[in-house]
C-alpha cells in the first residue's frame, strides 16, 4: 500500500481506539471502582508504539453504610479467586456472603484473605479497619491486599478486574468500611478528549479523501498524455 495512506490509516484507526476507550470510560462512570483507560500517544517513539494508560488515581468515595462495603486508597488492591489458580486484582470492594457463607465479590468471585478464600460461621462477618476478619467476634483470617508498585503492568481483563505481573508490596493502610469507591473518570475531560479525537479523525478523513483525489487526478493526466 502506499505509504502515505498507509500512515493516514494507521492514525485513523488510533483514533477509532481512543474513541471506544472514551466510551467505555463514560459507560463505566458509575461503576465501583473502574479505573478510566487513555491512549497515550508517544510521537518521538513513532506512531506504532501507542500505548494504553490505566489511570490509578483515587476515585471519589460514596458513604454506604453497608458492612460489607470496603474502600481503597493509594495503589492498594484487594485478590480475588478467578478459579484455577488464577487470581485477579479489584478496587470493586461491594462484597456480600454467598449462600455458601463466603465472601464474594459482585460477580460472584471469592474474596481472598491471606489463607485463602473466606467463610464465615454465620452471617455475622465483620471486616475491621486494618484489613482483619471477624466471625462472630473471632479473628479468623486478613483480607489480602495488593499494594501495586508497577501500576502500568496492571491489564484490564474486564468486570473491574486486573491482572498484574509486576512487583508487590505490604499493605500498610487503612480500609474505609461502609463505602465504596467511585470510578475515577472525569466527564469533562472525557468529552473534550472526545471532541479532540473526533476534530482530529474528521481531519485525517479529510486529508484521506483530498490524497486520494489528488492520485485519481494524477492517474488520469497519465491515462490522457498515454
Amino acid at each position: 500500500m502506499d505509504p502515505t495512506l498507509t500512515a493516514i490509516s494507521r492514525t485513523l484507526g488510533q483514533d477509532v481506539e481512543a474513541l471506544d476507550l472514551i466510551s467505555q470510560n463514560v459507560a463505566n462512570m458509575q461503576t465501583p471502582g473502574y479505573r478510566a483507560e487513555h491512549l497515550e500517544r508517544n510521537f518521538a517513539a513513532g506512531l506504532s508504539h501507542d500505548s494504553v494508560r490505566l489511570d490509578v488515581s483515587d476515585g471519589a468515595l460514596k458513604r454506604t453504610g453497608q458492612s460489607l462495603d470496603l474502600a481503597l486508597h493509594g495503589n492498594a488492591f484487594f485478590a480475588v479467586d478467578l478459579g484455577g489458580g488464577q487470581v485477579a486484582l479489584t478496587r470493586a470492594g461491594q462484597f456480600h456472603l454467598d449462600a455458601q457463607g463466603m465472601l464474594v465479590d459482585a460477580g460472584g468471585h471469592p474474596v481472598l484473605g491471606e489463607s485463602g478464600p473466606i467463610t464465615a460461621s454465620d452471617r455475622a462477618l465483620k471486616i475491621l479497619p486494618g484489613g482483619d476478619v471477624e466471625d462472630s467476634g473471632r479473628t479468623i483470617d486478613r483480607l489480602r491486599i495488593i499494594a501495586v508498585t508497577e501500576p502500568q503492568k496492571l491489564r484490564d481483563i474486564g468486570d473491574g478486574l486486573y491482572a498484574y505481573e509486576g512487583a508487590a508490596a505490604a499493605w500498610n493502610g487503612a480500609l474505609q468500611v461502609g463505602a465504596l469507591e467511585q470510578a475515577n473518570v472525569d466527564p469533562g475531560r472525557e468529552m473534550v478528549h472526545l471532541m479532540e479525537v473526533t476534530r482530529h479523525a474528521q481531519s485525517l478523513q479529510h486529508a484521506l479523501r483530498a490524497y486520494d483525489e489528488a492520485m485519481q487526478t494524477g492517474i488520469n493526466h497519465l491515462g490522457d498524455n498515454g
